[in-house]
């Protein structure tokens, strides 16, 4: 695909500079446009959005000067650079020009190559920091994509950010079941492909319910809600979100006869939470929440949905729960919890 060329308004009520300019920069393989007066130019530049203007200053009505003031006012057309094309050679008047906005300026009567070294030179600079802009685009959307939101706004605006203490939150942990002697037998691009899929499923039914998905480990999926912003329905968030989960999978394999089954554990109660690394970011929690919640999905069974009696008190008046006789934990001795109904 050839290169799109760069459009130049060209702003002027003489029509023999409109009839130069334009074949000037037809020439050297730019589009141009035209306007011959500022009302008009302003018009052109909010729907056409040139990468360049050329603007002569003393013309009747709106000036060049009143001009280029409106263009800067108007957010749709404030970046567009423009170069001042006139008869005034005072020293005053260019000072003036680059006040009001202008890259550059040229003097009449204009020679043809130095309108064009000008225009070259100008586009070159707006077409990089273009780049620079895109790039920058694209660093924090991925800076999203493993921070939270309000964690990489701090890093953006500081720098750095602080560990942080969250006193309330609950906690999910996912697991599939047979995923190790599943991963032996699939292709690796399919298993992958697959895992990608659901997580991402996982990543959407976050979203809507409020919910921050923390990291993934292999076939593990580890969420929370009321990071890294207080929310007194964490515990129903994650609930619900889990409850999205299931469905999603028990769907997913009505027409298949391997379906994925998942183990989901849930729990409520304090951690830590920051940024670890300082060259590859990661955002991660810590606390003895964490590893309860781990515990909740190693003693839970395939589809069934098992939370901590910490989380059940948060919720027992919204769903039904099937009370489960108590179990030992792992480093927490006997413990009460409860299958989602």
């Amino acid at each position: 695909m050839a290169e799109e060329k760069s459009r130049v308004l060209i702003v002027d009520d003489i029509e023999e500079n409109l009839k130069v300019l334009t074949e000037t920069l037809t020439e050297e393989g730019f589009y141009p446009l035209q306007a011959k007066s500022g009302e008009r130019a302003i018009a052109i530049a909010r729907k056409a959005q040139p990468d360049l203007i050329l603007l002569d200053i003393k013309m009747p009505g709106m000036d060049g000067y009143e001009t280029i003031g409106k263009l800067k006012e108007d957010p749709e057309t404030a970046a567009i650079p423009v170069i001042f094309i006139s008869a005034l050679n005072q020293i005053e008047d260019k000072v003036k020009g680059f006040t009001s906005g202008a890259v550059d300026y040229v003097s009449k009567p204009f020679q043809k190559e130095e309108v064009i070294a000008r225009v070259g030179t100008h586009l070159k600079l707006r077409k990089a920091l273009r780049n620079v802009e895109a790039e920058k685009e694209k660093s924090e959307k991925l800076l999203l994509n493993v921070l939270p939101s309000r964690v990489a706004e701090e890093l953006k605006e500081t720098g750095t950010s602080k560990p942080h203490l969250f006193k309330n939150v609950t906690l999910l942990f996912s697991d599939f079941v047979g995923f190790t002697p599943l991963s032996a037998i699939m292709e690796p691009e399919r298993l992958i492909n697959k895992l990608n899929e659901m997580f991402t499923v996982f990543d959407e039914i976050m979203d809507k319910h409020n919910c921050e998905r923390i990291k993934t480990i292999g076939d593990a999926y580890l969420a929370v809600s009321g990071i890294p912003d207080e929310n007194p329905d964490h515990a129903l968030n994650i609930v619900n979100a889990a409850i999205d989960m299931k469905n999603y999978l028990l769907k997913d394999g009505e027409n298949s006869s391997n379906p994925w089954q998942v183990r989901i554990g849930i729990h409520s109660g304090s951690v830590v939470g920051g940024i670890v690394g300082t060259k590859k970011y990661i955002y991660d929690i810590f606390g003895d929440s964490v590893n309860t919640a781990s515990r909740m999905e190693c003693h839970s069974e395939p589809n069934r949905i098992n939370i901590s009696e910490a989380t059940w008190s948060l919720v027992k008046d919204k769903f039904s729960f099937e009370k489960r006789d108590p179990v030992e934990v792992k480093g927490k001795g006997m413990m009460e919890m409860y299958f989602l109904a």
